[in-house]
């Protein structure tokens, strides 16, 4: 099986900043596809690696750099010594696609609803559902992180198979 992992965070230091969401999306041959998002005090150590359960290899995009260090200061687990982890930026590198994960879907033109969301808007998006308890901006949140980890299966299905793009 396999796990598209994508965090939400308040900033960018694990110092600092807290994980706000935690999205897996498994992927298991042909058997339907199953989305994890984990919000808040959902974000343990035990609900990521009960989520993980039965995966073999974690897809991230710059999670070796970002996703991964977050987790394992924040929560104590480092999933790179459970599983498999391929970070996908990488292989984007080795192809000349340079550039965050939604340049290199442009580039690729893998399509994106929520075109105007990114990592700032994001980090808005969670302080005005803690602040003003604004379930609609939960909402755009989980879905701004769905589409991120559902583009990593495409952008992997893209890269690594004899595809021409």
């Amino acid at each position: 099986m396999e796990a598209y992992l994508d965090i939400e965070t308040t900033g960018l230091s694990p110092y600092q900043s807290e994980l706000t969401v935690i999205g897996i999306h498994l992927v298991n041959g042909s058997s339907i596809p199953g989305l994890i998002q984990l919000v808040g005090r959902e974000c343990t150590a035990e609900n990521v690696m009960s989520s993980l359960a039965g995966a073999d290899t974690i897809y991230t995009y710059n999670g070796k750099g970002f996703d991964l260090p977050f987790i394992h200061r924040k929560l104590g687990i480092d999933l790179s010594r459970h599983f498999n982890h391929r970070d996908l930026m990488f292989d984007c590198w080795a192809k000349n696609l340079k550039g965050g994960l939604k340049k290199v879907e442009c580039q690729l033109g893998i399509p994106r609803q929520l075109t105007e969301v990114n990592g700032y808007v994001a980090v808005q998006l969670w302080w005005s559902y803690i602040n003003k308890s604004d379930i609609g901006a939960l909402e755009t949140l989980l879905a701004y992180n769905r589409e991120d980890i559902v583009n990593l299966k495409t952008l992997k299905d893209m890269l690594l198979t004899n595809c021409t793009y």
